[in-house]
């Protein structure tokens, strides 16, 4: 039994979240010579469903190479990441306060997919998971969105909205795991985490 994991992910929600679950955890960061952004690149007409499952294995990719040169205490890492998509275009992070809006433009009224996926790995062994959920916003105005935006909520968020904040006054109806729209699919994590010898 793996008394505790790394947690390769800046999101605080994602650590609050293992904490749910009663995993003891340790952040595992890039480290500033590390280009973490650059991982979360589409390439050219990706589906949603491949492009957040890759970007996953790459973030777990690097997180156990810096496992491995920090001469780290073995233990289990997870990583997990989140895409926002409209059909089939994928809606990342945005870039300023102006992309936000034009994102939630397109959000307001309408159905979209949320897809989270999460890896993790144990020595030599991988596990993954991916969990699809659906959010449908209400109609919004322009100064609707422009008030979200203004409270800087958006920022560094898939699709530019968190589930667990302001942007819940808004979402009209979802389906699927609410901790998957928030960035970590508890059942999946627990199944995942289970399979390689964590308590959950």
């Amino acid at each position: 039994m793996s008394t505790f994991i790394y947690l390769a992910s800046q999101s605080p929600r994602r650590s609050q979240l293992l904490d749910q679950l009663d995993v003891a955890h340790t952040l595992l960061l890039a480290g500033p010579d590390e280009d973490a952004e650059s991982l979360e690149a589409v390439h050219g007409q990706e589906a949603p469903a491949r492009y957040v499952a890759r970007v996953t294995g790459l973030k777990l990719d690097a997180a156990v190479q810096r496992l491995k040169r920090q001469g780290l205490p073995p233990a289990p890492v997870l990583c997990a990441d989140t895409t926002v998509c409209l059909g089939r275009e994928i809606l990342g992070k945005p870039v300023d306060p102006a992309d936000a809006v034009r994102m939630l433009q397109r959000l307001a009224g309408q159905s979209h997919r949320v897809l989270t996926a999460v890896a993790a790995q144990k020595g030599g062994r991988r596990v993954s998971a991916l969990s699809e959920s659906w959010v449908r916003f209400a109609p919004m105005t322009l100064a609707q969105i422009r008030a979200y935006v203004a409270t800087g909520e958006p920022m560094g968020k898939a699709g530019a909205y968190g589930v667990q904040g302001r942007a819940a006054a808004h979402i009209a109806q979802m389906r699927g795991s609410y901790s998957g729209i928030m960035g970590l699919p508890l059942f999946e994590t627990a199944a995942l985490l289970r399979s390689l010898g964590v308590r959950c």
